[in-house]
Order: structure tokens, then sequence, then C-alpha cells
């Protein structure tokens, strides 16, 4: 389906994963919330994937009513970093999880994996946060690219799961809505074939959306959580819906998720 931009306000929604600590936004990090409390964005989930980004994760949630730290650790660091980077980590998401409603984004990326010996160290790094979400009870917000089938091997078990910006086959998701999990949607569904048969397929039960952002922008240059409202109708016109419909499904699935 043909793709065009809406304009906004259009909805209330939650953006359920967005990057807002990333230094793409250090020259306008104020402005683009406002951008998108205005589009009617009535919440961020800011995913943090390093100590620096869990800290400034946390600052902006205590700052911001609007915006929840989610506290991570990025599968390249699980990957490429020492034992005392990750343990210290792991260290930071315990100490701070009180004031996060979420562990991740972590994961496997297996696409940038490329020995057996790099997936080994990747999964191993995997395993404490899965412990870490399991032990502290809270939603697990999972990277999986290349291996979202592996990913559901490790984290059953773990009551509440988010695979965030889902991009594998529909039958791995059909197994991972089977498990009671979340499926998060970012906005590459508003011009990828493959994504808009995914928003098709999931149950609106267990349907996130969010923006990913900076990445993954609908329109040119760099995406923002403003820009999530472009998602709404490209996925009530897939599922014969309202919009406001939609909104209302992603948002109460993401205020039960995340507790928030």
């Amino acid at each position: 389906m043909e793709y065009k931009p809406m304009p906004y306000p259009i909805h209330p929604i939650i953006d359920s994963h967005c990057h807002l600590d990333f230094p793409k936004f250090n020259p306008d990090r104020e402005e683009t919330i406002l951008r998108a409390r205005k589009a009617g964005v009535i919440g961020m989930v800011n995913s943090g994937i390093s100590l620096k980004g869990n800290r400034i994760s946390l600052e902006l949630a205590e700052k911001n009513e609007d915006i929840h730290a989610v506290l991570g650790l990025s599968p390249d660091i699980g990957r490429e970093g020492s034992d005392k980077d990750i343990d210290a980590i792991i260290a930071q998401i315990e100490a701070n999880a009180g004031n996060a409603v979420g562990i991740g984004e972590a994961g496997l990326d297996f696409q940038d994996c490329k020995t057996n010996e790099e997936r080994a160290r990747q999964t191993a790094s995997f395993k404490k946060v899965v412990e870490l979400a399991k032990n502290i009870e809270k939603p697990l917000v999972v990277h999986a690219r290349l291996a979202e089938a592996e990913v559901l091997k490790l984290v059953r078990g773990v009551d509440t799961v988010i695979y965030h910006c889902y991009s594998g086959p529909v039958e791995t998701m059909r197994e991972i809505v089977d498990a009671g999990y979340y499926i998060s949607l970012a906005t590459l569904v508003c011009f990828s074939k493959h994504h808009q048969t995914l928003a098709a397929e999931v149950p609106l039960e267990n349907l996130l959306l969010e923006t990913d952002s900076p990445f993954l922008s609908p329109r040119k240059g760099r995406n923002e959580p403003a820009f999530i409202v472009d998602s709404i109708p490209v996925i009530a016109q897939l599922k014969e819906m309202e919009p406001a419909e939609i909104a209302k499904f992603a948002t109460e699935n993401a205020r039960r998720a995340f507790k928030i």
C-alpha cells in the first residue's frame, strides 16, 4: 500500500520504544519532546542500551512525567564488551530498577555476529539480563535480529516480554503471541511490505507501536517520537479498523505491559 504522511494531531498514543538519550537529539531534545506532545504522544518509553544511555534515560524520566525509562544492555556490548563493562551495566540496572518500567533493550543480533564465539558471548550476556528481569519481575524488552526463535527459547519464564521492532517471520511471531508476549512494530510499517504483513497478522491484544527513533523514520531524515502517529492510519487500513481503535489498543497494551 502507498504511504502518505498524515497531518497531526491524530490520536493519543504511546511510543513504546525510542532513544531520546542518543546524541542525535542533543541539539533539540526538549523541542523534540514538545513536538511529540503536540502530535498526541502521551507517553514515551526510552530505552537505554549502555551505562551512559541508561543514566540519561533515568534523568529524562525523572524530569518528565510522560517519559519512562527502560534500562538495557545492547547486543553490541554483549558481544564486544569486556566482562567488567557488562557486569557494570548489570549492576547499574539492578541498582536503578525501581525507577525503571522495564529491562532492555537486550538480546541477540546474529546479523552482526560473524563467529560462533561471538554468538556464544552475546548469548551469555543476554542470559544475565533475562535472569535479572525474572528476579526483579520487570518486563523485558528484547532486540532480536535474525535470532527471533533463539530469543524466544531464552525468555520463556519471563512474565512480560516485548519484542521491540519485530521484523522476523510471521510464523515465529505467532509463537511469540501464543506465549502471551507483545509484538512492537516500528514506523517501518509505513513503507515496508513485510512489516505491513506483520501488522495485518498480529492480534490487537499483542500490538505495541514504536518509532525506535532516531532510526527508521517514515519521513526524510531523523526519526522522532512525534512520527509514531504516521503508523496509526497505515495499520488501521491494513486491519480495516478506525485509527482511533488502533491507537486505543496500542496505548492500553503499553500501559498494561509497562504498568504506566
